[in-house]
């Protein structure tokens, strides 16, 4: 396999991979988990006085999450301040804004940092706490040409992420997703010292998500189960020379596999329930819990075209990310990308509840793309292609094509099958119209 196409980190060997790891934070999971927030925080250290800074949005503060959370944290003796201005898909200019709140309430900044919400809330959080710890701006810490490339080299005070979607998988990613108004792109800061200690998963928290929401966020965790089932085996990369250079995103193993093939099988199998009856709590939690499994897979073993491709059409048309995703995952990670591995594609078929009896490999993937069709149909809440989801038109896509190369390499990388700008551009022009509006 060819370097430019490897997740491998450089310098490496010309041998392959042999070894992989995985971290994840302490994860606390299960409905009213979050009371035992203040419990979490002691377990990592933080001293009975000590003051925190909570990471959320005015919707939380409107629906009572914010305040449930920190009238828990007081009623613990904490000392707790509330951070309730994150943006959707922040930019870089909104953590300096949080990061330049910290600095202007503390001296040295706080002793723990909570992120409650959705993925821009809890990305907001993870980055405000590194730029705060390592000094500087977030563009310090964003991958040369963008940014400086400086890697981070410390953590800071302990930081718990307590989702209320079911779908980012910020809670145990490394990376925050920033946009860069100024580029029209988005980049990532990427490092374990971004990794949050803990996550606190309580499906309660998640039933006031409405139909919409519920499946964009859906959809976004179902495209990291099957990104991260479908990419590169880890042994299939490069070796890192140095183990401490060994890429975020470095292949897919037996473990995340197994985490793959259950997330598939829990968010198809619940999503349709959670979005026609938000109160129904076992659903809510079979959908948490195939998030967190998804987020576990696909943001160890890799993201890959479809995220690649998401990312300069949401920074563009400011589209939402899930909705991005499900719009392109059909034409990108199961059209295209199931050439690589046909057998593999027939597999998350079968997860998907296709019955495959008797069909070869490719006719079960192109079963499988129409079995993701019809289950975002079935939603009835997502938008039948980027035509409809921005108004994308076939006059759009070369500068979407040469966008997606230019700024995402990272992900590109982590592609199992290779990708040129012309690839790119039929893709997009494939995903205009999944189906009929």
């Amino acid at each position: 396999m060819p370097y430019d196409r490897s997740v491998s980190a450089d310098p490496h060997e010309l041998a392959a991979e042999s070894v992989w790891h995985i971290d994840v934070p302490e994860i606390r999971f299960g409905s009213h988990a979050v009371d035992e927030l203040a419990f979490q925080l002691r377990d990592l250290g933080v001293d009975a006085d000590a003051r925190g800074l909570v990471v959320t949005d005015d919707d939380l503060v409107a629906a009572g999450h914010a305040d449930r959370v920190g009238s828990h944290l007081a009623d613990a003796g904490f000392a707790v301040d509330v951070y309730d201005d994150s943006e959707r898909e922040p930019s870089v200019e909104a953590i300096e804004a949080c990061a330049a709140f910290v600095r202007d309430e503390t001296d040295d900044g706080y002793d723990f940092y909570v992120g409650l919400g959705g993925g821009s809330c809890m990305d907001t959080a993870k980055a405000t706490r590194a730029v705060v710890a390592n000094g500087g701006s977030p563009l310090d810490y964003v991958a040369e040409p963008t940014g400086s490339g400086e890697p981070l080299t410390a953590s800071g005070p302990p930081l718990v992420l307590v989702p209320t979607t079911a779908g980012t998988g910020s809670e145990i990613s490394p990376v925050a997703i920033l946009s860069v108004p100024a580029e029209e792109i988005k980049e990532g800061i990427s490092s374990y010292h971004l990794r949050a200690d803990a996550a606190v998963l309580d499906p309660t928290l998640t039933t006031t998500l409405s139909p919409e929401l519920t499946a964009r966020t859906a959809m976004d965790a179902l495209g990291h189960a099957i990104e991260g089932y479908t990419t590169h085996a880890y042994d299939s990369l490069l070796r890192a020379t140095d183990p401490g250079t060994r890429p975020v995103y470095a292949g897919r193993t037996p473990l995340t596999e197994l985490f793959s093939r259950r997330a598939i099988g829990l968010l198809s199998g619940h999503v349709r329930r959670a979005v026609h009856n938000g109160d129904d709590l076992e659903a809510r939690e079979n959908m948490l819990l195939g998030a967190l499994f998804g987020a576990i897979s696909g943001l160890t073993a890799g993201a890959s075209l479809c995220h690649a491709m998401a990312y300069p059409v949401s920074n563009r048309y400011h589209t939402r990310h899930g909705e991005t995703i499900a719009v392109l995952t059909p034409a990108s990670t199961i059209g295209y990308n199931a050439a690589s591995d046909p057998g593999r594609f027939a597999e998350v078929a079968e997860l998907f509840g296709v019955e495959t009896t008797g069909m070869a490999d490719h006719e079960a993937a192109e079963a499988l793309r129409d079995e993701y069709v019809q289950l975002q149909r079935d939603l009835n809440v997502l938008p039948s292609g980027l035509a409809e989801l921005a108004g994308v038109t076939a006059d759009d896509v070369d500068w979407l094509a040469a966008r997606t190369v230019d700024s995402q390499e990272r992900l590109l990388r982590c592609n199992p099958r290779p990708v040129t700008e012309d690839d790119v551009r039929e893709i997009y022009l494939d995903a205009l119209y999944n189906w009929e509006a």
